[in-house]
């Protein structure tokens, strides 16, 4: 990965629909070898897709939480981790150092939508306990850090 390969990337994540001609205008190349780059950078696995974002409020859903599970000593990690994956609240799952093994982040139309998936997690197998942080408010979600000024990461390597 190179630094015309950084430019495009930092494009897309701020703006996912830029067309190819835009990104080539920006980073000084022809549609067609943005098209290349771009294509490359799926096949090797660094871009992974492509998103809306939207206000979860205005879709109903009200209530943001961060809920951390504590597995039971017995606990199969993987059969824990594919029942966390079919809840269709849980937005974001992490496997995580600490007294927690995973975080999760939730989001659910009001406190009783909260109250129902803090019973159901709690009663998947494997699950010892849960831990519950409400979200007040949002700052920002989903910023796009800096890219490191490096040649190339362990994504490219493989490729």
């Amino acid at each position: 990965m190179d630094a015309v390969d950084r430019q495009l990337i930092q494009a897309l994540r701020e703006n996912g629909r830029a067309s190819y001609a835009e990104l080539g205008r920006l980073v000084g190349l022809s549609g067609p070898s943005v098209t290349d780059r771009i294509n490359r950078l799926e096949q090797a696995g660094v871009i992974t897709g492509y998103r809306a974002t939207v206000n979860p409020a205005s879709l109903g859903l009200g209530v943001t939480a961060l809920i951390g599970l504590q597995l039971t000593d017995a606990a199969d990690h993987d059969d824990v981790a594919s029942r966390l994956r079919d809840l269709p609240d849980v937005e974001d799952c992490w496997f995580i150092a600490g007294d927690d093994s995973y975080m999760l982040k939730v989001r659910v139309p009001d406190v009783d939508g909260l109250e129902s998936i803090v019973k159901r997690l709690s009663g998947t197998k494997g699950v010892a306990r849960t831990r519950t942080t409400v979200v007040l408010s949002t700052k920002w979600e989903n910023r796009a850090v800096e890219l490191p000024d490096t040649e190339f990461t362990d994504a490219t390597r493989k490729a």
